[in-house]
């Protein structure tokens, strides 16, 4: 089966080449020449242009968007959809907004183009595992992908599947990624914890790995932690700066405007955003309050 690939980064150019490997022909497009020329050493055929990828496809075409969310992605549908046709598919597999998804679709299928979303989960580990597919869209035009999405995913018949109408695809990959930032989180404070419990002299990486095993807390995030324990104990010439992508804002938004706690989440994203404040004016007030209420010292910088 024909795919055009747009976004040739990690993830993207490893989908495609799964894809190559699971016998369906990919052309792939990318913003820089050099990508392009690197993705054709994995099998992938480079078009020059959008509308290159697009004649080289046959139909009704396949074209699937890896690119950041955000502008970028209308940016590029604006570009593509003067070259689809009907009854073409066009499926974001991105970090997309599931709101920004239910808003572009009207737009899309007003071609007579079909609209899918794909939440994907599986990094750059998914080339060899198999990728976590969480699909929104028509579920005939979704099982018209079927051959496509049982390639990508660790099994034919597991580890993907329609969820729901369009944007439920990039609903549940939110509250996923949501989940994650809440796990991430809690292996980093018990890990801070055991770190600084100087006198039982712990090596947090063997720990790592003894817990990797029958523990209840193991998984794969537990795995990576290990490793990078192993190769790094004290975590040394890393700086504590997190980013996010967006995806555990719009995960604790949700949660508001529907009324479910979350802590956990909301928390974790809070993490995040206090450890990219080189010089956090909160705590600052909070040391000059104890100061003036109670004459404690305050601490020079």
């Amino acid at each position: 089966m024909d795919v055009g690939m747009i976004g040739l980064g990690k993830m993207g150019a490893n989908m495609a080449e799964r894809l190559v490997r699971g016998g369906h022909r990919v052309v792939g497009y990318a913003r820089t020449a050099q990508t392009v020329q690197e993705a054709a050493s994995r099998g992938i055929e480079g078009a020059t242009s959008l509308a290159d990828l697009v004649k080289r496809l046959r139909p009704p075409r396949v074209v699937w968007l890896m690119v950041p969310s955000g502008a970028p992605v209308d940016d590029t549908i604006a570009a593509l959809l003067p070259s689809l046709g009907a009854d073409d598919i066009l499926v974001d597999g991105g970090n997309s907004y599931y709101r920004d998804t239910l808003r572009r679709g009207p737009g899309v299928e007003a071609k007579g183009v079909h609209w899918v979303d794909c939440g994907t989960s599986g990094g750059i580990w998914g080339l060899a595992e198999g990728y976590s597919l969480m699909i929104g869209g028509d579920a005939a035009v979704v099982e018209r992908l079927r051959p496509i999405f049982a390639t990508l995913a660790p099994g034919a018949d597991r580890g993907w599947g329609r969820v729901g109408p369009q944007g439920a695809g990039h609903f549940v990959k939110m509250v996923h990624n949501g989940i994650e930032y809440g796990l991430m989180q809690a292996y980093a404070e018990g890990f801070a914890i055991l770190d600084q419990k100087h006198e039982f002299q712990l090596h947090v990486d063997q720990v790592a790995e003894i817990w990797r095993s029958g523990s209840v807390v193991r998984s794969w995030l537990l795995d990576l932690a290990a490793e990078a324990l192993h190769e790094n104990p004290a975590l040394s010439g890393v700086a504590p700066f997190v980013v996010d992508s967006g995806e555990g804002r719009w995960t604790v938004t949700e949660a508001i405007d529907l009324g479910v706690p979350a802590p956990v989440i909301t928390l974790a994203l809070e993490g995040r955003l206090r450890s990219r404040q080189t010089d956090p004016f909160a705590e600052k007030l909070l040391a000059v309050l104890r100061q003036k209420f109670g004459g404690h010292a305050v601490k020079a910088e």
